[in-house]
């Protein structure tokens, strides 16, 4: 699947002719006996806006740092744009970083730090002065141009930090936790600003984040990682519906995980016998699995429909006590416990205030969802 870019789609991933900007081959970096990055093979395109997802101390940080210079690989090659990038220090790179920290220089106002790196180049000045305009405009900074950086807010400064970044027309711009600094709110007007910008520009991002809902918002691919290996890399909605273990589906936003042993059912369909004195559980997956073989069943909570009543489906129903409700204002997850332990969450959309909410706690529930809302993972 890919993204929609002005209304055309955008996969150059899917094209088996299409040449990657950046083509990681079997990379493997170490720190003396730590393995930060294992065998790690990836292509990004260029125009992407590419995340690496992943907890603290996953390989992601090493990753952009060998893309950016600062670190070279122990085994394998990194090429960007058909050149083998091993050696070439950082300021002889097509590549340009931006700190969380922003690093702006205090003493220099809002023009001069945009123009700091085009003057070290020594750019002539009427060229050198359209383009921090045409920095300033795409930003919205060309009222704050005379400022200094203690003088404009958090947001602002991350902007000039863009700016100043992308003036020198990089092939690729690599972005550390860009907007960890931000408060929630900000944070998002920022992303959707950020993926404007990358749009305009044409300049291929890739963007280092633990964030799950930042790599989503912004990203055409999100890469999850673990102790320095892919374990996933596809679009945003295919990592959410159709992640590929329960690693990558219990670490992008909420999931039930349900195990069990699975048996054929027909044509790409299984019964799963998951606990006892509960009734059995029916899932499709394209995945093959031997009879009796151990499986996981992740079902998101918005796909799970609770009722007061015992639903009419046969198979995939439930039934437990409401054992805690968190209200996220638009949105209740209830966390609802059935006889033999095992809490199953499910979310409803609040549509009524909550003075009138169908149930509360202690309430006994019932709980389903149909064989197509899960997928059924081997590990």
């Amino acid at each position: 699947m890919g993204v929609i870019v002005n209304s055309t789609v955008f996969a150059p991933w899917e094209d088996p002719q299409a040449e990657p900007l950046i083509h990681f081959r079997n990379v493997t970096k170490r720190f003396g006996s730590f393995i930060a990055i294992d065998n790690l093979t990836l292509d990004i395109y260029e125009r992407e806006f590419f995340a690496l997802l992943g907890p603290s101390g996953c390989g992601k940080t090493t990753m952009m740092r060998m893309l950016a210079g600062f670190e070279n690989p122990t085994e394998g090659s990194i090429e960007l744009a058909g050149r083998d990038i091993a050696g070439v220090p950082p300021n002889k790179r097509a590549v340009n970083m931006m700190f969380q920290s922003y690093a702006l220089f205090p003493h220099l106002n809002i023009w001069e730090n945009i123009a700091f790196g085009l003057r070290r180049d020594k750019m002539p000045k009427l060229e050198l002065e359209a383009r921090v305009e045409e920095m300033l405009k795409l930003t919205r900074l060309e009222k704050f141009a005379t400022r200094k950086p203690h003088q404009i807010s958090g947001g602002q400064r991350q902007r000039v930090a863009l700016a100043r970044s992308l003036a020198k027309a990089p092939k690729l711009l690599l972005l550390d936790e860009p907007l960890g600094a931000l408060d929630k709110k900000l944070r998002q007007d920022t992303q959707f600003e950020l993926m404007d910008i990358q749009e305009k520009t044409g300049t291929t991002f890739v963007i280092v984040t633990h964030d799950q809902e930042e790599a989503m918002t912004v990203a055409s691919r999100v890469a999850v990682m673990d102790e320095g290996r892919l374990m996933q890399v596809a679009t945003p909605d295919r990592i959410y519906e159709n992640p590929e273990s329960v690693y990558v589906a219990d670490f992008i936003g909420d999931v039930n995980i349900i195990q069990g042993r699975a048996t054929a059912a027909g044509e790409d369909s299984y019964r799963i016998d998951w606990a006892e004195g509960q009734g059995q559980l029916t899932a499709t997956s394209a995945t093959s699995f031997d009879a009796g073989q151990t499986c996981h069943l992740a079902i998101r909570p918005e796909k799970v429909t609770i009722t007061a009543d015992r639903p009419e489906a046969a198979d995939n129903v439930v039934q437990g006590r409401v054992h805690d409700i968190a209200y996220l204002g638009n949105l209740s997850t209830y966390y609802v416990e059935l006889p033999n332990g095992t809490i199953i969450k499910a979310q409803t959309a609040n549509t009524r205030r909550i003075s009138r909410r169908s149930f509360t706690w202690e309430d006994p529930v019932w709980l389903s969802w149909t064989a197509t809302a899960g997928v059924l993972l081997a590990n």
